[in-house]
């Protein structure tokens, strides 16, 4: 389930985002989408592919990795996200849950880290990627 009104559009310096066309309430549920789990050695062969920047640390352990489908692997990281991520690991679905009221236009983030008060370095340089804004 990905909610009508959000689409993917360019994203200055960050590549492409999930936008919305209309006003969303804190607290909403705007995407429940499936993931593929991946093995160890399947996450060690993704790793060296661009999909390396798409994958997500899965299970209560996080000793697995999981590639999210819908719009999921498209939200772009703030350290003060609007949106969070929420993983059913018995279901193997990945959820989007607004942490504000967003506005019709807006960009979609979530913290990359899973705890939106995580400010822990990423694998990439979030200073440079913000600087071309």
């Amino acid at each position: 389930m990905i909610k009508p009104y959000l689409y993917i559009d360019k994203s200055k310096g960050r590549g492409r985002g999930v936008y919305t066309t209309e006003n969303i309430p804190a607290g909403t549920r705007i995407e429940t989408s499936p993931v593929l789990v991946l093995s160890n050695s399947d996450t060690d062969i993704v790793d060296q592919t661009r999909l390396h920047n798409y994958i997500f640390l899965w299970g209560p352990k996080e000793t697995k990795s999981c590639v999210a489908l819908g719009f999921c692997s498209i939200y772009n990281h703030d350290y003060h996200p609007n949106c969070e991520y929420e993983m059913d690991f018995s279901e193997e679905t990945m959820s989007i849950i607004t942490l504000r009221e967003i506005k019709k236009g807006e960009e979609l983030f979530i913290n990359y880290n899973g705890d939106i008060t995580d400010t822990s370095p990423l694998w990439f340089d979030v200073k440079k990627k913000q600087k071309t804004k």
